[in-house]
């Protein structure tokens, strides 16, 4: 039985869905000034994302070099001998693709959604056997034999500290060296507010000086030497010193291909904004890319989109340090017409949210909102739309940028009828025709008005506050405003480990709530009958992503493992507590005999029962979140975050069904560029394991070794820091 727990949780089934990401016609289009504009940009991108392999565990940079000098020596079908030879049966070496793939997909060696380790299904003396036969031990076996002792025992252990990512003792992180804690955390976050830093692009190393605390706030940067910020925090007798060169080989490239890009941008905006950006690695200076950003959100409408950096904190246990991302994306016109409506409409549709009006945006800036079709994106995960960026001060008074991601939605969320899990059979045939049109509404609402909307209470370092602080009321108590942000403090900064989760939930709740809206619907294209049906299918969606969302929750440390999906368990906990039969949740015996659960949402009540409990709740996390009510979200949302054996229904029973029947998520393969001549040719792969290992092995096919190099170095410069 334990076996098979690990099996559901901590290894990739050989039959996962791996589908390339198709952007032939979109790339085709593209003039050869705009092919080479996206090239370098792609070329940034990819060296950037492997920071995240240093930012995700202590070993996967290690499994990362061992995968790709074994398999740059041998391409998959090659190995496959090496393979026999070692005594790996056919099923055996597939599990080792599918792992190699997953670990390729994910940047590390944990799930970037739920942020689970998953370990080989393989025995660890058959993988070992397999890489003494290889090509490439044969070649240096010295090297590889280090590599494998380097990274072995952790690439298979499942330790429980080491089942999943966090702070302290409740899992693994590489945002802070091993002895620090929570407090460590917050202390920090003090210092950094202090001196006007933010956490966006730092990581934080504990040690101990002259009796003392010392801790090394070390920005990402290309640059290794500078002046360091030095500051002694009396009250809590510790030293804090400011350092550059985090992934500093990295961060030069990721420079020195923005430079290559700006000889081809297409107008001022984009050059201002490439120059910013390659200031900021360079230098490790947030201002610089924010900087960057405010010119990327003047570049409107652009052929090829972009934007990189630090950018999510979903990762971080702490929630205030951003994961490197970077993405470069074609327009799709077609689509972005819809979306082009949706922003035309936002001022009114703004007004309908249930807040009083002093709760949102003085003003609010029409962002471009785009559909594109993906060419690359580095990092840990591909999103299926995003809201950027996502500093508070240039999104509340200078705007933002919505895009969905069309290639992405495409495949990432086709259904098989016989993989739809906890629906009744009737729900199971609308599901599947509606989820795709469902879900483009729901993602254009939630990014775009859900995390678009709403005003942050804000009293400045100068004392002057930017709402009326003797006229405004708290609707849900009538009384004065008595708390907000001060100075530099940030919702991530201040909301810490709730931050990303709740903003989730946020969006998750407007985009319910404004899809009831015939205007949203017709934007769509859908009207009378198809639009109840897309309403329909996707409350009923939600429901469901709620409770298959107990997936990512872990019982030992009672900690949420994914920021999305506990807020869509929240929502699930919201609309059950509404009552009247809005949605039912049973728990059954399935046709094969196992545990299993039907959930279902009576139509008829979603626009009455179901909008008043959505209306009640989204009111609560607006006016919460704009006064900087720290205590007051915490008690909400935790409240409903919470996994019990009691109550009207077994959320812990349940839980272990859900990961009974849990289906993998999809891993993409993505194409390569490459200049050729004076043009650039697409080069594609197909979509299975060995497709995405081989795009890998030939992204980096120019300086492969120079970047492994370099990727050891910088993994060894901060071993002893994990311990």
């Amino acid at each position: 039985m334990v076996r098979k727990t690990y099996l559901l949780i901590y290894f990739l089934p050989n039959d996962i869905g791996i589908s390339a990401l198709d952007c032939t016609e979109a790339f085709r289009l593209l003039s050869p000034r705009e092919k080479l504009y996206a090239h370098y940009l792609s070329r940034s991108a990819w060296y950037g994302g492997l920071a995240v392999l240093l930012q995700t565990s202590p070993e996967s940079a290690s499994i990362f070099v061992l995968l790709q000098r074994l398999f740059r020596k041998q391409p998959a079908a090659q190995l496959e001998s090496m393979a026999t030879a070692a005594g790996l049966s056919p099923e055996e070496y597939q599990a080792f693709l599918v792992y190699a793939a997953g670990l390729y997909a994910n940047m590390g060696n944990y799930k970037s959604f739920g942020d689970t380790k998953f370990i080989p299904n393989l025995p660890q003396e058959k993988l070992k056997a397999l890489v003494w036969q290889s090509q490439a031990f044969q070649d240096s076996p010295s090297e590889m034999e280090a590599l494998w002792d380097s990274c072995s025992t952790l690439l298979f252990s499942l330790e429980d500290q080491q089942k999943q990512l966090g702070l302290g003792d409740k899992g693994v992180t590489t945002y802070f060296s091993g002895n620090c804690c929570l407090e460590d955390a917050e202390l920090a976050q003090k210092f950094l507010d202090s001196k006007n830093l933010s956490a966006y692009n730092t990581r934080l190393f504990k040690n101990k000086s002259e009796g003392k605390a010392s801790y090394e706030v070390r920005l990402a940067s290309a640059v290794q030497k500078g002046e360091s910020a030095m500051s002694f925090l009396k009250s809590y007798d510790c030293v804090f010193t400011v350092s550059r060169g985090d992934y500093a080989y990295l961060m030069k490239k990721v420079s020195e291909n923005l430079e290559k890009a700006k000889d081809h941008a297409a107008n001022e905006n984009q050059k201002r904004m490439l120059e910013e950006y390659a200031q900021s690695f360079t230098f490790g200076s947030i201002e610089a890319h924010k900087e960057g950003s405010r010119f990327w959100i003047k570049d409107k409408g652009p052929i090829v989109e972009s934007y990189i950096g630090f950018i999510e904190s979903y990762r971080d246990p702490f929630g205030s340090r951003g994961e490197f991302e970077g993405f470069v994306a074609v327009v799709n016109k077609a689509m972005s017409e819809r979306f082009a409506k949706l922003v035309s409409s936002a001022e009114v549709l703004l007004p309908e949210l249930p807040w009083p009006k002093d709760f949102e945006k003085d003003r609010f800036l029409l962002p471009d909102f785009t559909s594109l079709d993906v060419l690359t994106f580095a990092g840990s995960g591909i999103p299926a739309g995003i809201n950027i960026p996502n500093y508070d001060d240039i999104r509340q008074s200078e705007g933002f940028k919505n895009v969905s991601l069309g290639n992405v939605l495409a495949v990432a969320y086709a259904t098989q009828k016989d993989k739809l899990t906890f629906l009744d059979e009737e729900d199971k045939d609308m599901y599947i025709k509606w989820k795709g049109p469902s879900f483009e509404v729901q993602v254009g609402l939630h990014e775009l008005l859900g995390h678009g909307s709403g005003k942050l209470f804000v009293q400045d370092e100068k004392g002057t506050f930017n709402f009326e602080q003797d006229n405004v009321r708290n609707p849900e108590t009538g009384e004065q405003i008595t708390t907000w942000y001060k100075g530099n403090e940030t919702w991530d900064s201040k909301f810490s480990t709730i931050s990303c989760s709740y903003e989730e939930c946020r969006a998750e709740c407007v985009g319910l709530y404004l899809c009831l809206n015939k205007h949203v619907l017709s934007i769509f294209g859908h009207e009378d009958e198809d639009a109840e049906e897309v309403v329909y299918i996707n409350w009923l969606n939600m429901v469901r992503a709620g409770l298959l969302g107990l997936e990512f929750f872990t019982p030992e440390s009672k900690s949420w493992r994914q920021a999305h999906m506990q807020a869509r368990f929240v929502i699930l906990r919201v609309l059950l507590e509404a009552g009247e039969g809005l949605v039912t949740l049973k728990e059954s015996i399935g046709k094969d005999g196992r545990p299993d659960a039907l959930i279902t949402l009576d139509r008829s009540k979603v626009h009455t029962v179901g909008k008043a409990a959505i209306e009640r709740f989204l009111c609560k996390l607006q006016v919460i979140k704009s006064t900087a009510d720290v205590e007051g979200g915490r008690a909400l949302y935790e409240g409903y975050s919470a996994v019990s054996d009691t109550g009207s229904h077994n959320f812990l029973h349940l839980r272990e069904t859900v990961l009974l029947r849990k289906e993998a998520r999809k891993m993409f393969v993505q194409a390569n560029t490459r200049v050729k001549g004076e043009s650039v040719e697409l080069v594609e792969y197909e979509g299975s394991a060995a497709g995405l290992i081989r795009s890998f092995t030939e992204r980096f096919a120019d300086d492969a070794e120079e970047v492994e190099a370099h990727l050891l170095e910088l993994n060894k410069r901060d071993a002893s820091c994990w311990c």
